[in-house]
């Protein structure tokens, strides 16, 4: 279980150009939702997630994961609940899709054994197995969210986040991708997008609406 109490994140404190991102953000998330985090452009959606992903740190409130209060860790201890617990769907052009997507498994503090066929099967999963050596640069928008999806689940997260996964995407591909989300929500994952597609987050379970860095519903 995600919970979230009264978090305040403030980029710049106490210098000219302070900005309040969010203000007393409470909200909890069970195990095995899909939910959408909507909102306009500046009001607060991606620096949650950043916060949810243990890539940013807040001044004030609560964060837990699974009980684990998610504050004032070392490094080390950001790096291994990113490794073991969420799983980030964020493209990166550079590599091959198989080499994407081994990322996670590189960089993680367990021993890993049969690395590549683990990486097979994730990309066999979201459907594009044939597609292991080639270069992400060289891939549709739609196949590169699938190699950035297929890294997401590689170390079998409890959790995964999305941030905009079908911005870029035409409406025939971006149902391909949701459709994506869904398999692992079925399959009980906690799934959170950030999205602007309205006709995305209504097939999610639940929509969290921030403005100005507070949630309005």
């Amino acid at each position: 279980m995600i919970k979230l109490n009264n978090i305040t994140k403030i980029y710049n404190p106490k210098k000219s150009n302070e900005f309040e991102a969010l203000h007393n953000v409470s909200c909890e998330i069970d195990d095995g939702e899909l939910v959408a985090v909507i909102g306009k452009s500046g009001a607060g959606k991606s620096t949650l997630l950043h916060i949810l992903a243990c890539i940013d740190n807040y001044q004030e409130g609560e964060y837990s994961i699974d009980g684990t209060l998610v504050k004032n860790l070392s490094e080390r201890q950001y790096a291994k609940i990113r490794n073991e617990k969420i799983g980030m769907v964020m493209q990166d052009f550079a590599l091959t899709a198989l080499e994407n997507v081994m990322i996670p498994l590189n960089f993680s503090k367990k021993r890993i054994k049969n690395k590549k066929k683990k990486a097979l099967n994730a990309l066999k999963s979201v459907g594009i197995a044939e597609l292991a050596k080639k270069p992400c640069n060289k891939l549709s928008g739609g196949q590169k969210q699938r190699v950035a999806i297929a890294r997401a689940i590689v170390n079998e997260p409890s959790m995964i986040l999305a941030d905009e996964p079908t911005g870029a995407l035409d409406s025939k591909t971006s149902a391909e991708i949701m459709e994506l989300f869904l398999s692992l929500n079925d399959q009980g994952r906690t799934v959170i997008i950030v999205t602007h597609d309205q006709k995305i987050a209504e097939q999610c379970d639940r929509i969290i609406e921030i403005s100005d860095g507070e949630i309005i519903s």
